[in-house]
């Protein structure tokens, strides 16, 4: 906010799944929470895109969040009815002031880049529409294709062109801000090669 970067990336972080008063799967303090909330009362900064992609669904930042306009959320996941946190329907877009701020896009099993392209471009034109002054991505790694703990198909491709339609979005709205904060995955290869694709994009639109 001070201007020393305009882009971060944070590899171990991106806890999604903590709420205010417990932890939960894997994450013990809600690092995105924190950020959106000192984004706010610090900064004042009115409108937050949080986009999250890892394959389980960011149930502690978008039920903290539900009615409140200013986080314009969007969630690609394997479908809740498979998976942890069991949550994330389409159906759900946020409640009171902030209904229809949020877009939940869950994905069937074994889907694959294609599928997640067609979901992403609805998302994107979500965030598009909001004008952004900060852009949040959790870009979790498991829901590439082997994967021990979900069964997501996408290739780093997927990742890729996220990071590189924010970072455009990003710098055309946000005076090019945007933290990244590396989420889950269980597979080390898929880790490495997520996160490293979506540095490069990152790196190229600076």
């Amino acid at each position: 906010m001070a201007g020393a970067a305009s882009k971060t990336f944070q590899p171990i972080g991106g806890l999604h799944h903590a709420r205010r008063g417990n932890a939960a799967g894997f994450c013990v303090f809600n690092d995105l929470g924190v950020v959106i909330d000192t984004l706010r009362s610090r900064f004042g900064i009115e409108r937050i895109a949080y986009v999250d992609i890892d394959v389980h669904h960011g149930d502690g930042v978008f039920y903290a969040y539900e009615a409140d306009p200013s986080v314009i959320l969007v969630d690609i996941h394997e479908s809740g009815r498979f998976l942890y946190p069991g949550t994330g329907d389409a159906r759900e877009s946020g409640k009171g002031a902030g209904a229809g701020a949020k877009l939940n896009l869950p994905l069937e099993p074994g889907a694959g880049d294609r599928e997640f392209h067609a979901a992403w471009e609805q998302g994107l034109a979500h965030l598009e529409r909001s004008a952004p002054q900060i852009v949040i991505l959790q870009c979790g790694a498991d829901s590439l294709a082997g994967d021990p703990l979900a069964d997501l198909r996408l290739t780093p491709a997927a990742h890729g062109r996220v990071a590189r339609d924010l970072a455009r979005l990003a710098n055309d709205v946000a005076e090019g801000r945007m933290m990244i904060f590396g989420g889950g995955g269980y597979d080390l290869g898929n880790l490495a090669a997520a996160w490293t694709r979506v540095l490069a994009e990152i790196l190229r639109s600076s």
